[in-house]
C-alpha cells in the first residue's frame, strides 16, 4: 500500500487506450470509444473477483459510503452508527444526506465495539457502518446478528481494508452493500475513485441512478434517458478506471507483497516486552496493509512514535494526536461548524458530542501506534526498518 508504489506498463497501457480513443466519459459516445468501456471492464472484474453480483463505480470512497446510504434510503433525521476510529469522510457522507452520525466507541479490534453499537440503538437507527480500519475487520457476526435482530441496514466501510476477508468471504461481501476506496493512497489505485458493491438488485439499481444525475442508462442514446429519482454527479472518468483496472488485476501481487513485509517487521516486534498487537476477529484475515500494535501507555506510544520519525521510520501514525482520524480532534464536527446550515433535526442531532467521552477508546487509541506497509520496499529495506524499530521500542520501554 499504496498501489502507486508500482505503475507500470500495465497503467500505462489502459489509459493509452482511453486517450487514443478520446473519450474520457464513462457513458454514452458509444460509435467513438472504439470499444473501450474501461469503467464497466473494471466494474466486471471486481464482480468476478469478490463474488457479488453487482459493483457501481463512483468518482471516491466519500461518493461511495453517501451512494451506499441513499441507495439504501437513509437520509433525513436517520441515524447511523459508525466508530469513533475512521476517516472524517465516514460522517461526512452521512450528514451530507441529512442523516445523523451516531458514533461510537472502538475496542482492541480498533473497529466497532460490539456492546458499544448495542446501546447506541434508537428508534431512528436505520444503519449500521462498521469501518475496515487499518487493513483489518470488524467483528461483523455479531453486527450481522444485531442488524437482523432490529431490522437495520449494514455498511461495510472497507476502504482501508480490500484484499482482507472474513469467514472466507471477502471484506465488503458481508453487509447489504460494501464500500471501497481506491484514491492516491490505497492498496489499488484509480488516482480518485471508489466502487459500491451488492448482492441486492433494488440497492444496485438504486446506486446506478443515483451516481448518474438519476439516468435509467436505457437503451443507447443517453439524451432519451429518463430520471426516476433525483441524483448526484459521482461518475468515474474513463481516464481513472483506467488506472484502476490495471492496479486490480494486480491486487494479489499487492497483497502478496504486503504480508510479506508485515510478516516481517511483525516477527521482528512480537517478542518484545510491552508490546501487542491489535485484535483480529475470529476468521478474520488482514489485508496486511498495516501492522498495528500497542504499547503500555499514552506517554510510551508518544515517545516511541517521536523517536521513529527522528530515525526515519516513516509512515507510522499514532492517531491519538491525528486531526484526521480520531473523534478527539473532530472539533469542526462537535462544534458544527458547516458552510451549509444544518436542519435543526440534525444540529439536535449532534448536540451530544458535546459531552459526550470516549474514554475506552481513549484507552486503545493512545496506546496504538499504526504503521503501513509499502509496496516499494526492498526485503532489506523492510528487515532493516524492522531492527530499527525493535530497537527503539526496546531502548525505550526497557
Amino acid at each position: 500500500m499504496p498501489g502507486f508504489e508500482l505503475f507500470g506498463k500495465a497503467e500505462k497501457k489502459e489509459v493509452q487506450d482511453v486517450l487514443n480513443s478520446g473519450i474520457l466519459m464513462r457513458y454514452g459516445f458509444d460509435s467513438m470509444r472504439q470499444g473501450h468501456w474501461k469503467a464497466k471492464e473494471l466494474e466486471k472484474e471486481i464482480e468476478s473477483k469478490f463474488n457479488v453480483q453487482y459493483a457501481q463505480l463512483v468518482s471516491s470512497g466519500t461518493s461511495a459510503v453517501s451512494l451506499a446510504l441513499a441507495s439504501a434510503g437513509i437520509g433525513a433525521g436517520d441515524e447511523v452508527i459508525m466508530p469513533c476510529f475512521t476517516f472524517v469522510a465516514s460522517f461526512e457522507a452521512i450528514i451530507m444526506l441529512g442523516a445523523i452520525p451516531v458514533i461510537v466507541d472502538i475496542d482492541d479490534t480498533l473497529t466497532l465495539d460490539i456492546l458499544s453499537v448495542q446501546n447506541a440503538i434508537t428508534p431512528k437507527t436505520k444503519a449500521i457502518m462498521p469501518v475496515h480500519m487499518c487493513g483489518s475487520m470488524a467483528d461483523l457476526d455479531p453486527l450481522i446478528k444485531i442488524c437482523s435482530a432490529h431490522n437495520l441496514i449494514l455498511i461495510e466501510d472497507a476502504c482501508q481494508a480490500i484484499g482482507g476477508s472474513y469467514n472466507g468471504k471477502a471484506l465488503g461481501t458481508l453487509g447489504d452493500l460494501g464500500c471501497f476506496s481506491f484514491d492516491f493512497v490505497k492498496t489499488v489505485t484509480c488516482g480518485e475513485g471508489g466502487v459500491v458493491i451488492t448482492n441486492n438488485n433494488d440497492l444496485y439499481t438504486n446506486a446506478d441512478l443515483f451516481s448518474d444525475h438519476g439516468h435509467n442508462h436505457l437503451g443507447t442514446d443517453r439524451g432519451a434517458e429518463t430520471h426516476p429519482y433525483l441524483g448526484y454527479n459521482f461518475r468515474i472518468s474513463e481516464l481513472n478506471a483506467a488506472v484502476g483496472l490495471a492496479q486490480f488485476r494486480r491486487l494479489d501481487d499487492f497483497i502478496s507483497i504486503q504480508k510479506k513485509h508485515y510478516t516481517i517487521i511483525r516477527k521482528e516486534l512480537e517478542n518484545l516486552d510491552g508490546l501487542t498487537f491489535r485484535s483480529v476477529p475470529k476468521g478474520g484475515v488482514e489485508s496486511y496493509a498495516f501492522l498495528n500494535f500497542f504499547l503500555n501507555d499514552l506517554e510510551t506510544a508518544r515517545k516511541v512514535n517521536s523517536a521513529f520519525k527522528a530515525n526515519g521510520i516513516d509512515v507510522c501514525f499514532h492517531y491519538y494526536d491525528n486531526n484526521w482520524h480520531y473523534v478527539r480532534k473532530w472539533e469542526h464536527l462537535k462544534n458544527q461548524k458547516s458552510l451549509f446550515p444544518f436542519s435543526k433535526e440534525l444540529k439536535k442531532g449532534l448536540s451530544y458530542l458535546k459531552k459526550k467521552s470516549f474514554d475506552k477508546s481513549d484507552h486503545f487509541i493512545g496506546r496504538n501506534i499504526s504503521c503501513l506497509i509499502k509496496l516499494s520496499w526492498t526485503e532489506p529495506e523492510v528487515m532493516k526498518r524492522a531492527r530499527i524499530m525493535a530497537s527503539i521500542i526496546r531502548s525505550i520501554t526497557s
